[in-house]
This record gives structure tokens, C-alpha cells and sequence, in this order.
């Protein structure tokens, strides 16, 4: 069975297009994967920021670190282990002032762990998280969507190659207030050819 981990970071419910066009990716991806099962992480609300004590428990070996700093980490190994069982990962992010959501970053801190999402060698870091396909939806008002100004796309796709997850593809929806109609006719073209 495919399992799809979904997390979306738009601080709109109802009148976002990045859950709207995510929304629509998974259904398409559920025709292609019929007994798919689907994990939602909507995110908006806030995540827990990296704090010193994160960071003590964090660098204690497992074996070696006390019940208060389990629970420190209860909320990372959760993403964590969410990830690590996902085939597929889609991402559904708007994008504000030039990059992502804080709410998407605090993400992707709790889930870049040395030794357990990657791992320093000789030759440099390696991801751990292997044999995954990740989707980024991007949109945004009125920054192009890996245009100069930015700041948000590449660091997803640095961020997901670093942990393992080589195979991204992004489906853009960027310069929504230029143009609506055509950004989210080249994004739901994306989405059918996905």
C-alpha cells in the first residue's frame, strides 16, 4: 500500500489556493495509487521552535536520555516517523515574504536529525530517507516561483536532497495576483502530468 504523507502550511483554511491545488494533487495521486492511504499534517496552527533543551536531547543518544527529554522530542520523532514511513511526500505551501511559512520551517527543523534523517561521512552528509517521491505545491502572489527573488523554493528541494529525497518535482502557481487563471492553469497542468 502507497502511503502519502500531506503537509500543508497556509495559515487560510478555506481560501487557499496552495490546499486547494494540493487537495487536487492528492486526489490525483489516489486514482494513481487506488489503495493509497493518506496522512494529513496541516501545520498552520504553529509547530514547537528548537530550543536548547531540543538541541540537549537531540544530541543524547537515545538509550541515554532521561523521560523530559523524551518528551522534548515526542513531537519531532512523531514528524519523523511520519516521513520515514511516507512513499510520498507532498508539500502545500503559499509563499510569504520571499520564502516559506515559519510554521514550514519549524517542520523542517524537527525533522533534519543527524543520525536519523541523515548522517555526516568522510565524503559529507547522506540522507536517510531513500526511495521517496516529494511534491512541493508552491504559490504566491506576486513572486515567480524560482525566480530571484525566491527564497523559499530552492531551500525545500536543498532541504528534502539533503534528508534523501532526491525526487522532487514542484508544481508552480506562482504570480497568482498577475495572472490567476494562467498560474493555476500551468499548475493543474502539473498536477495531470504528475
Amino acid at each position: 500500500m502507497t502511503r502519502i504523507l500531506y503537509v500543508s502550511a497556509s495559515a487560510r483554511s478555506t481560501s487557499s489556493y496552495s490546499r486547494k491545488l494540493g487537495s487536487e494533487l492528492l486526489e490525483h495521486l489516489s486514482k494513481k495509487h487506488p489503495n493509497a492511504s493518506i496522512e494529513n499534517c496541516d501545520i498552520a496552527e504553529g509547530l514547537p521552535f528548537v530550543t536548547e533543551a531540543w538541541t540537549e536531547a537531540n544530541f543524547t543518544a537515545a538509550a541515554d536520555r532521561s523521560a523530559a527529554q523524551n518528551a522534548t522530542l515526542q513531537a519531532s520523532d512523531s514528524f519523523v516517523q511520519s516521513l520515514q514511513a511516507a512513499d510520498i511526500l507532498v508539500i502545500a505551501t503559499p509563499m510569504y515574504n520571499f520564502s516559506v511559512p515559519a510554521t514550514l520551517k519549524a517542520w523542517i527543523d524537527q525533522i533534519a536529525r543527524a543520525n536519523v534523517t541523515f548522517r555526516y561521512t568522510e565524503d559529507g552528509p547522506v540522507g536517510l530517507l531513500e526511495n521517496k517521491k516529494a511534491y512541493i505545491v508552491v504559490t504566491s502572489g506576486g513572486t515567480e516561483v524560482g525566480g530571484t527573488k525566491d527564497f523559499g523554493t530552492g531551500f525545500l528541494v536543498h532541504v528534502l536532497d539533503f534528508v534523501g529525497i532526491t525526487d522532487v518535482q514542484v508544481i508552480n502557481a506562482g504570480l497568482l495576483m498577475a495572472d490567476e487563471t494562467a498560474a493555476l492553469n500551468n499548475a493543474r497542468s502539473a498536477i495531470k502530468a504528475a
